[in-house]
Order: C-alpha cells, then sequence, then structure tokens
C-alpha cells in the first residue's frame, strides 16, 4: 500500500502531539516535585543547597524508563553515595582531594551493587565539602530519596497513566 503525503503529515503530527504532551507531563511533574522539595527545605529550615535531589528529579520524572531512574538507583544510589562519602570523611577529614576520592568511591560502590544513580555522585562532594554529619544519610538523603520515589510512583500513574517503575 502506497502512502500520500497526508498520511506521513498525519503520523509526523501525531508524533510531535505526544512529544509535546510528555514534554509538559514531565516538566509539571518536576516543577512540582522540585517546589515541594523547596517547601521542605524552608520547613525545615536545611540549606537547599545540600539537598541532593534536583537532578535526580528531573532524571526520573522525565526519563523513567532509564536504568539509573528506577527506585533501585534512585534510593540504593544516594544511599550507598552518601554513606560512601561519610567513611571518607571519617578516616580523612575534609580535604579538596578527599572529595574526590569519595566521588570516585562512590561511583564505583553504586557500580558494584546495581545501583547506579550519576545524579547521587553529589553526595560525597556535599557530605566532605561541608563536613557534614551522619544524620545526611537519613535526612535528607533516604528520607529524599523515599519521597521522591513515592512522588515519581504516583506522578507517573496519575498524570502519565503509566506503570513506573
Amino acid at each position: 500500500m502506497e502512502r500520500d503525503g497526508r498520511d506521513v503529515w498525519l503520523a509526523i503530527r501525531l508524533f510531535e502531539r505526544r512529544h509535546w504532551q510528555a514534554g509538559i507531563i514531565a516538566g509539571l511533574g518536576a516543577a512540582i516535585a522540585i517546589g515541594a522539595m523547596q517547601w521542605f527545605s524552608a520547613a525545615a529550615h536545611y540549606p537547599l543547597v545540600i539537598i541532593p535531589f534536583a537532578t535526580s528529579i528531573v532524571l526520573v520524572i522525565g526519563s523513567p524508563d532509564a536504568a539509573p531512574a528506577q527506585p533501585r538507583a534512585l534510593i540504593g544510589g544516594h544511599v550507598i553515595s552518601a554513606v560512601i562519602g561519610c567513611l571518607v570523611l571519617k578516616l580523612t577529614g575534609p580535604q579538596p582531594w578527599v572529595a574526590a576520592m569519595a566521588v570516585g568511591l562512590a561511583v564505583l560502590a553504586m557500580v558494584l551493587t546495581g545501583t547506579f544513580h550519576p545524579p547521587a555522585g553529589i553526595n560525597p562532594l556535599l557530605v566532605v565539602s561541608n563536613n557534614l554529619p551522619w544524620s545526611f544519610v537519613i535526612a535528607p538523603v533516604l528520607i529524599g530519596a523515599l519521597l521522591l520515589a513515592a512522588f515519581a510512583w504516583a506522578w507517573h500513574r496519575w498524570a502519565g497513566r503509566r506503570v513506573w517503575p
């Protein structure tokens, strides 16, 4: 069956419409999640610059099918990288070279545990650079990752009408 120009044009228009719809849904979800993160930061009097989830939100909402956007990677990657940062900080102290080493070790640990989540690479840098306590692993990291996973699950089912993970 031969296609005429109208069939091709219709296919292109449908693709564009789906593409725009997906982009609008992802952008709205990311804006809501970032807004909630900012609100929690203000309510808890916790500096927003030390909350490591902005790029995680973009990844989990914008590319939900990617392996690093899955809950295991999101939660595990953030927790493992923060723990690595705290361990390295405790063993060596807050030095610039320590921050670099902690990030490298966190990447290695995430790869070896199957929890590779690139945005989590900021955690050891934050821990070492700001000399953060072990409590950072629980709040904001673990609690924030769990809340983000819950939000992503609800968002994708409600707004995107899709199963996530």
